[in-house]
């Protein structure tokens, strides 16, 4: 109990305090660098305040390249902080629209520059995947969670389809990424915060050009597949 009372009162002074920060620079940082700096630091803040260990692999694979869609299993709360601390991009979430309605924190996010989509499919949601789209193919990289939500009993559950109209309306490489180990750290409806170790891997890209709308779903069971079988890897060689 000691423990997640320190690490939620050092996330929400962290929140506070970056979160100002980002509000305050948004006029100047319209790509928004400084907006993802306060983010990074965000991430890395909390998993230092639960002595939290992160261990990536695969990055060589991708170095100096870009831009890119992000593609992640979703295990446990702290996978955002893991991946804002320890993958060195600068990108934005793709984040459900409902989340930009909580005060403070959707300003934040909205002055960072994430991407807002509801899950609705109205012509606002084809709208703002067209924008999305363009901004990608434009440089900028995001990260998907494409389970939408984190898994309750820790497999990897199926995927959505809207991350994969994104990424082949940018027409740039899908990277997946299996996560493993965030889920005994803070599960999906648990508030209480333990320590131990996240083991990222980073997949090989897999090139969205070749796809037409109609082979998605062939794009999706081979991202899926990516991901189950590097998640696989990574929970074993953890123990």
């Amino acid at each position: 109990m000691v423990r997640t009372i320190f690490v939620w009162s050092c996330i929400v002074i962290a929140t506070l305090v970056l979160g100002i920060l980002t509000l305050l620079t948004y006029p100047f940082d319209r790509k928004g660098r400084i907006g993802h700096h306060c983010a990074r630091l965000w991430g890395r803040s909390a998993l230092l305040a639960n002595g939290v260990k992160v261990k990536v692999e695969g990055l060589e694979q991708i170095e100096g390249k870009g831009p890119f869609v992000f593609m992640s299993n979703h295990q446990g709360s702290y996978d955002i902080f893991a991946l804002l601390g320890h993958l060195p991009f600068q990108f934005k979430w793709l984040v459900k629209k409902e989340l930009f309605s909580i005060p403070f924190f959707g300003w934040t996010m909205a002055a960072a520059g994430y991407i807002s989509i509801d899950r609705q499919g109205t012509r606002e949601t084809v709208e703002a995947m067209n924008q999305a789209a363009q901004r990608i193919r434009e440089g900028m990289s995001v990260v998907i969670f494409p389970e939408g939500s984190r898994s309750p009993d820790g497999s990897i559950q199926p995927f959505k389809k809207g991350g994969f109209t994104l990424a082949m309306k940018s027409k740039v490489p899908i990277i997946p990424i299996s996560v493993a180990g965030s889920r005994e750290i803070m599960a999906k409806d648990r508030l209480t915060a333990s320590s131990g170790e996240i083991r990222i891997k980073i997949g090989n890209p897999i090139e969205t050009e070749p796809y037409s709308l109609k082979d998605r779903p062939a794009l999706m069971e081979r991202v899926s597949e990516t991901i189950s079988r590097n998640f696989d890897l990574i929970t074993k060689s953890g123990g």
